[in-house]
């Protein structure tokens, strides 16, 4: 059964001496904003972690397969679920399209989550997923820098070679110095950003988005960078516990509380305002999440809105009051 409450959620990223989000126009430099040089982490590449997590948690769980793999053909997966649904390869009337995203739905956790184009080969239209995640900004402006490494090795191609013995040899008449070669890393020093996601449960019921699925998005994004640690990420991590805003709904008819828990009962940017964090007065450049005030007003949140905190991917959530020993502290 599909949720049936609207969700915002927010978490705090920190990266120290590592490249967030490079953009591969600007030569891998980390993203940022050129009119306030703040950085930002884009939609994209945060679902990308999520996916790749989920793809190591739930690989061999029915319907928890990832259509949007590294190096793969999604059309593939997209005939897959026509031939599962029983409908003919070249169809494309409504009611074969409507199948066959069901049954991508069924068979993709991202499909169902994120949405997905699925008119690229053997159509089957597209899906609206009912999460949705922002790009993630820094709370303070970001220093891109770009230094040069040495690499003790290279990777020239020896005209004419056939074999291992042709690399030996061009190896063993070429001086030491020839053999190594400069590089380029880019990367800040640190960064700490703040990220905001959405979830309807109108499009959750299109797509069969239910609570399993719920709770695995949030052990998703506490868990994803443990498991993405990399040359250029080693020192990234969620550092704050995941902040949940779940529409619940005021009316004393059930009827009526329900529809308002799936239409929600606050503007998402009102919600959002009641978590701020701000640099320590005492901080001039910060390098840790600790350099940072985090605080949450918990007593302003409006009614038919319940707030809870998730500070462990396995652990359950705490509503309507701050979690032992957290960064968060409460107005």
């Amino acid at each position: 059964m599909a949720i049936e409450n609207r969700y915002e959620f927010m978490f705090y990223i920190q990266c120290i001496n590592g490249n967030p989000n490079g953009d591969p126009d600007m030569g891998n430099a980390p993203r940022m904003d050129p009119e306030d040089m703040h950085g930002y982490i884009t939609d994209v590449a945060i679902k990308r972690r999520i996916r790749n997590y989920i793809g190591t948690a739930y690989e061999d769980q029915p319907g928890m397969s990832i259509i949007m793999q590294n190096a793969t053909n999604i059309n593939k997966y997209i005939a897959k679920a026509k031939e599962t649904a029983g409908v003919d390869f070249g169809a494309k009337d409504k009611e074969s399209i409507y199948k066959s995203q069901q049954q991508a739905c069924s068979l993709f956790y991202d499909v169902r989550t994120f949405g997905a184009v699925l008119s690229t080969g053997p159509n089957a239209g597209q899906v609206r997923g009912p999460v949705q995640i922002a790009f993630a900004k820094s709370l303070d402006p970001i220093l891109p820098l770009d230094i040069s490494i040495t690499r003790m090795c290279k990777t020239e191609d020896v005209k004419g070679a056939k074999s291992s013995v042709d690399y030996e040899n061009a190896e063993k008449n070429a001086d030491s110095e020839s053999l190594r070669t400069m590089g380029r890393k880019q990367f800040i020093s640190y960064g700490l950003y703040e990220a905001r996601g959405f979830i309807s449960a109108n499009l959750a019921a299109e797509t069969g988005f239910d609570e399993s699925d719920l709770k695995a998005l949030f052990e998703a994004i506490l868990n994803m960078y443990e498991h993405d640690h990399s040359a250029s990420k080693g020192e990234m991590s969620v550092v704050s516990p995941l902040i949940i805003f779940k529409h619940i709904g005021t009316d004393t008819d059930k009827v009526q509380r329900a529809r308002q828990a799936k239409l929600g009962c606050s503007p998402a940017h009102k919600l959002f305002e009641l978590v701020t964090a701000k640099k320590k007065d005492s901080v001039e450049l910060p390098r840790n999440y600790n350099d940072y005030d985090f605080r949450v007003n918990i007593s302003a949140v409006p009614d038919g809105v319940q707030i809870g905190f998730l500070d462990s991917p396995y652990g359950d959530i705490v509503w309507n009051k701050l979690p032992d020993n957290s960064i968060l502290q409460d107005n």
